[in-house]
């Protein structure tokens, strides 16, 4: 591994951490609402509601130690991907002669790969992590099968094995690419315009501004992957086999369901504190990534 890559890693640590910090709470009202059924909430108040008052203030950060250590990890392999691969189509355009001093204005195309690369990568971590983050956020205080993270995963792996901690792996897979291309590459063309506009370095950039592009980042992520996130939320927290209340086949059979019982609406259920969350959220990583960038690559 180049010091560059580890640098990047570092960064990206940091960015997730700030992540799970700042958005963790708005996350697991945005869990209970997609994964109930119609009609148990009102609306995002009634249900953050409901959770303080069964289950104490704590209960906003259940499941945290999972996305503390693997969001972690994930924002680390999404910001080392990506800057890997801007690295990698910089030195094309060089030996092309375009994208402008160092090769580095990349293309949206560019941007848009490279943010596909990072996601499916992500996505190989940030399934497993969100599926046992998952489980316990969707726990009831009165049936407690698990006592933790590591209990839940020794508890799914024993009964279900390595297929029962990757479920719904494949409506990530498609989550992540189509998210994080999209996500990237706005944060970036933002990052760009901003460079163009007042002829300075990336590391001469207002932090404030970091974090504004950084939300608008977030925003255009869940205005493409809502639906799918939606999906990937009922299939894992569904059962494990028809024995054990598994109400979907696959993604598709999902969809046909939800579809079918709920309507469209469904489909943007937990969107609210989703839109709250995000701003903070992706403010907060972006922010965290840039800080400690700088602090790791001083000019």
């Amino acid at each position: 591994m180049s010091l560059k890559t580890a640098k990047d890693l570092t960064a990206g640590t940091a960015g997730g951490i700030a992540q799970v910090l700042v958005g963790q709470p708005f996350d697991i009202v945005k869990v209970r609402m997609q994964t109930s059924a119609k009609g148990t909430y009102n609306g995002m108040m009634h249900c953050a509601g409901g959770i303080l008052k069964n289950e104490g203030p704590l209960a906003f950060y259940k499941g945290t130690l999972t996305p503390l250590l693997g969001i972690g990890v994930c924002v680390s392999i999404q910001f080392g991907v990506i800057e890997y691969m801007k690295r990698f189509f910089a030195s094309q355009n060089v030996r092309n002669g375009i994208g402008g001093p160092g090769g580095h204005g990349l293309s949206g195309d560019q941007l848009l790969l490279s943010g596909i690369a990072a996601g499916v990568a992500n996505g190989f971590v940030s399934g497993p992590v969100e599926h046992i983050r998952i489980r316990l956020q969707t726990q009831k205080v009165k049936n407690f099968p698990y006592n933790g993270p590591f209990d839940a995963i020794k508890k799914i792996y024993s009964a279900h094995g390595i297929g029962g901690i990757f479920k719904g792996q494949g409506v990530t897979f498609l989550r992540e690419a189509t998210g994080y291309g999209v996500y990237f590459l706005a944060y970036e063309k933002l990052i760009q315009r901003e460079i163009a506009k007042k002829g300075i370095r990336r590391d001469q950039i207002n932090p404030i501004n970091a974090v504004v592009y950084g939300a608008a980042a977030g925003y255009a992520l869940w205005a493409v992957i809502y639906p799918i996130d939606m999906i990937k939320s009922r299939m894992q927290t569904d059962g494990f086999s028809p024995e054990t209340g598994r109400k979907y086949k696959n993604a598709l059979d999902c969809v046909r369901q939800v579809w079918r019982a709920d309507g469209i609406r469904a489909f943007g259920r937990g969107l609210g504190p989703t839109l709250i969350r995000s701003p903070f959220a992706n403010g907060a990583t972006f922010l965290g990534f840039e800080m400690a960038n700088r602090i790791l690559n001083p000019s």
